[in-house]
C-alpha cells in the first residue's frame, strides 16, 4: 500500500493527543469561557468585609468545577499506572491470523499501558498482596485491540454470574469498610473455603506473584483462552502471555508490608522514574497456539479460566516486543480516563465461550457507562482509536463528534449508501462455531477437577518459593476471626497438598485434616519464578552507605562499574550536601538515611575509608539498614574497612549473597553477579536477625 496507514508509526498516537494538550506557558488566565481574569485570589464582595456577591462568575464556576472534578473509580483495578509505547512483531503471523498488526515486521504499533492492583481502593498502596492487571490497548490499522489481562494466568472462578461475588468478598466488609486492598480477613476467606474452584488461584495470591519487585519484572497473561484465525477462515486457539526481559522478580512480604508504609506509591514511582531515565520496561509477547483437535487431548478444559496450559505441555512462542517508552502528560485524562474493554478485538482475533470471558465481555463496556459518563467514552482522547470511525451511533452526553451526513440510519440512499458496509475479508466477522443443545443453567463436566492444578503449582516452586507461599497462607488465616472459616481453609488446602495443609494446620493449633488427596503430577519448572533469567541487572537500585572520610577510590571503582551494567547506586548519609572523602574531594550524597530505606533498594554496599566505616558503626538506623536487607536476602557487598561494618552487625561474609574483599576487578564482577541473583535464599540465621 503506498499511502501509509494510520497507526503505522509508534508515535501516532502520542501526536494524535498533543492536539487535546494545553500548555501554560505565555498565556493568561481565563475562565472556561476564555474570558480573561484578572483577579483570582478574592471573591466579588459590595465592601471588603461583606457578603460575596452571586454574580461573581468566576468564583461560581472555580467552585463548581473544583466540586465536580472527581468521577467514580474502577470498581476493581481503582489502583494502577500507565504508559505509552509501541509493539511490534517479529516475523509475519498469517499462518494463524489476518490481523495487520501481526504481519508486518517493520510496523510499530502505538499502546497504551495499565498496570494495577485489583482490590484496593484508588489511594491504596502499591505493593499489598493482590493480582496486578496488565491491560494493553494497541492502536491497530484496523481499530482498538485491548488485551485485558493479569500478572496471573488464572482466576478465581470459572462462570462471571460468580463475578461479583468473589469480589465482594475481598473487598472491604461492608459493616466497617476494613480492611483495605487486603484478603486477609473472615469475608474473603469464607468466600474461598466455599468455593472450591478458587483452590488454584488462591496458590498464585499466596505465591510470590502477588508481590511482583517491578511492574517491569512480572509475566502478564491473557486468562482466557482466544481464538485467532487465518484469511481463509481457519481457526486455532490461543494463549496470550506477556515475558518481561528483566525476568520475573518478586518482594518478600516483610519488605511489602514496610514498602506500603515508607512508598505507597513504590511501582507507579519505579515505573515512572525508569521511563524517565530511559531505562523503556520491555516485554515480549508469545503465544501458545492450540489445534481445536489437540485441545481435546490436553486433559483440562481450555475454556475454564481457573486452568492453565503448563509451557513444558505447548511452548510459549515469542512473537513480538513491547516497549514503554513515554510517561503520560496527565494522570487523569490518560490513565483514569483509559477504558479497556475486552470486547474490543479486531479481524482474526476472536472470542470462546469461556463462560468467565463471556461476562466480561459484557461488563467492562458497561462499567464505563457510569465511570466515564455515558456511551460516548470512546471519544475522550486516550481512548479514540487511530483507525478512523465511521457509523450511525449518535447524540448521548459528552458528544464531540459533529456528525456532518443527512442519513443516520443504514441502508440509505441520501448519503449515497455511506458508511459502506466492509467487505467479509476486512470487516470483522465470528468464528462460524457450531453450537447445539439445550438451554440449561449448569456448568460442564470438564471443570469439575479444582485441585490437581492447584498441586501442580505447588510442587513446581522451589522450596523457598514453597516455605514463602505457605507463610503467606499463615499470615492470612492468622487474621480469619471465625475458627470455622480456618478450619475449611486447612480442608480445602489438604485436597492440593499434604505438606502445605499440615504446616497451615500447625500454626493455626488446628488439628491436621485425615482426609488429603494424592496427586500425581510432574512439577512444570516454568511456573517458578526461580527459573526466570537472571543475566541483568539493569535498572537495578544499589543503596552505598557512606559518611564523611569514605574511600573515593572504592566508591568511584563500584559506581563506574554498576552504571557500566545499567544499574544505579545511590549514596546515602546521615544528612544530605557533600562528604569529604578520604582522598579529600567532596561527595554528593543522594538521599538522607532519614528519609529513605533498604526496602527501596536491590543490593547494600560498604565502601571502606576507616573514618566512614566509624561514623556508621555509630549509627543504629545504619546498622538496621544493612540487616534489614540482610534479612530480605539481599545482595550485600563491602570492600576494605567496610567489610568491619557487616562484623559488627553479626554478618558472616562466608554468607550467600555477602561479598566482600579488598577491592579490585574481581570483588566487582562478584558483587554484580550476586545482584543478578536478585535474592539469596540460603541464608539459615535470618531468624536471629533483630530486623
Amino acid at each position: 500500500m503506498s499511502v501509509r496507514d494510520p497507526g503505522s508509526h509508534e508515535d501516532d498516537k502520542v501526536k494524535a493527543l498533543e492536539v487535546e494538550r494545553s500548555r501554560p506557558e505565555g498565556t493568561y488566565l481565563t475562565t472556561d469561557q476564555g474570558i480573561p481574569v484578572a483577579h483570582t485570589d478574592d471573591s466579588l464582595k459590595p465592601v471588603p468585609r461583606g457578603p460575596t456577591l452571586l454574580e461573581d462568575f468566576h468564583f461560581r464556576e472555580k467552585l463548581t468545577r473544583f466540586d465536580h472534578e472527581r468521577i467514580p473509580e474502577r470498581v476493581v483495578h481503582a489502583r494502577g499506572s500507565g504508559a505509552h509505547g509501541y509493539f511490534q512483531v517479529y516475523e509475519p503471523l498469517t499462518k494463524y491470523t489476518k490481523a495487520r498488526f501481526l504481519q508486518d515486521p517493520s510496523l510499530r504499533t502505538p499502546v497504551f499501558v495499565r498496570f494495577s492492583t485489583v482490590a484496593g481502593s484508588r489511594g491504596s498502596a502499591d505493593t499489598v498482596r493482590d493480582v496486578r492487571g496488565f491491560a494493553v490497548k494497541f492502536y491497530t490499522q484496523e481499530g482498538n485491540f485491548d488485551l485485558v489481562g493479569n500478572n496471573i494466568p488464572v482466576f478465581f472462578i470459572q462462570d462471571g454470574i460468580k463475578f461479583p461475588d468473589v469480589v465482594h468478598a475481598v473487598k472491604p466488609e461492608p459493616h466497617h469498610e476494613m480492611p483495605q486492598a487486603a484478603s486477609a480477613h473472615d469475608s474473603f476467606w469464607d468466600f474461598a473455603s466455599l468455593v472450591p474452584e478458587t483452590a488454584h488461584m488462591l496458590m498464585w495470591i499466596m505465591s510470590d506473584r502477588a508481590l511482583p519487585r517491578s511492574y517491569r519484572m512480572m509475566e502478564g497473561f491473557g486468562v482466557h483462552t482466544f481464538r485467532l484465525i487465518n484469511a481463509e477462515g481457519k481457526s486455532r486457539f490461543v494463549k496470550f502471555h506477556w515475558k518481561p526481559l528483566l525476568g520475573v522478580h518478586s518482594l518478600v512480604w516483610d519488605e511489602a508490608q514496610k514498602l506500603a508504609g515508607k512508598d505507597p506509591d513504590f511501582h507507579r514511582r519505579d515505573l515512572w522514574e525508569a521511563i524517565e531515565m530511559g531505562d523503556y520496561p520491555e516485554y515480549e509477547l508469545g503465544v501458545q497456539i492450540i489445534e481445536e483437535e489437540q485441545a481435546e487431548t490436553l486433559g483440562f478444559d481450555l475454556l475454564d479460566a481457573t486452568k492453565l496450559v503448563p509451557e513444558e505441555l505447548i511452548p510459549v512462542r515469542r512473537i513480538g516486543k513491547l516497549v514503554l517508552h513515554r510517561n503520560p502528560t496527565n494522570f487523569f485524562a490518560e490513565t483514569e480516563q483509559v477504558a479497556f474493554c475486552v470486547s474490543n478485538v479486531v479481524p482474526g482475533i476472536d472470542f470462546t465461550n469461556d463462560p468467565l470471558m463471556q461476562a466480561r465481555l459484557f461488563s467492562y463496556l458497561d462499567t464505563q457507562l457510569t465511570r466515564l459518563g455515558g456511551p460516548n467514552f470512546a471519544e475522550i482522547p486516550i481512548n479514540r482509536p487511530l483507525a478512523p470511525v465511521h457509523n450511525h451511533q449518535q447524540d448521548g452526553f459528552h458528544r464531540h463528534t459533529i456528525d456532518a451526513g443527512r442519513a443516520n440510519y443504514h441502508p440509505n440512499s441520501l448519503s449515497g449508501g455511506c458508511p459502506f458496509l466492509a467487505s467479509t475479508q476486512q470487516g470483522f466477522t465470528s468464528y462460524p462455531e457450531r453450537v447445539e443443545g439445550e438451554k440449561l443453567r449448569i456448568r460442564s463436566e470438564t471443570f469439575k477437577d479444582h485441585f490437581s492444578q492447584a498441586a501442580l503449582f505447588f510442587r513446581s516452586l522451589t522450596e523457598p518459593e514453597r516455605n514463602h507461599l505457605i507463610d503467606a497462607c499463615k499470615f492470612e488465616l492468622g487474621k480469619v476471626e471465625r475458627k470455622d472459616i480456618r478450619e475449611r481453609v486447612v480442608k480445602l488446602f489438604a485436597q492440593i497438598d499434604g505438606e502445605l495443609a499440615l504446616r497451615v494446620a500447625e500454626a493455626l493449633g488446628l488439628p491436621v485434616p485425615s482426609a488429603q488427596k494424592a496427586h500425581t503430577v510432574q512439577p512444570a519448572p516454568s511456573l517458578s519464578q526461580e527459573t526466570s533469567p537472571r543475566t541483568s541487572i539493569k535498572s537495578r537500585r544499589v543503596a552505598v552507605l557512606a559518611a564523611d572520610g569514605v574511600s573515593a577510590a572504592d566508591l568511584a571503582a563500584v559506581k563506574q562499574a554498576l552504571l557500566a551494567q545499567g544499574a544505579q547506586s545511590k549514596i546515602i548519609s546521615k544528612r544530605l550536601g557533600a562528604l569529604k572523602s578520604a582522598e579529600g574531594n567532596a561527595i554528593e550524597v543522594d538521599k538522607c538515611a532519614l528519609t529513605t530505606s533498604s526496602v527501596e533498594y536491590d543490593a547494600v554496599y560498604v565502601p571502606g575509608g576507616a573514618a566512614s566505616v566509624a561514623a556508621l558503626l555509630a549509627q543504629g538506623d545504619i546498622r538496621h539498614f544493612i540487616l534489614e536487607a540482610y534479612r530480605h536476602c539481599k545482595p550485600i557487598g563491602a570492600t576494605n574497612e567496610g567489610v568491619d561494618l557487616l562484623h559488627s552487625c553479626g554478618i558472616d561474609a562466608a554468607r550467600p549473597g555477602v561479598v566482600t574483599s579488598a577491592g579490585g576487578s574481581a570483588f566487582v564482577e562478584s558483587f554484580i553477579d550476586a545482584i543478578r541473583q536478585h535474592r539469596h535464599w540460603g541464608r539459615d540465621d535470618l531468624q536471629a536477625i533483630p530486623a
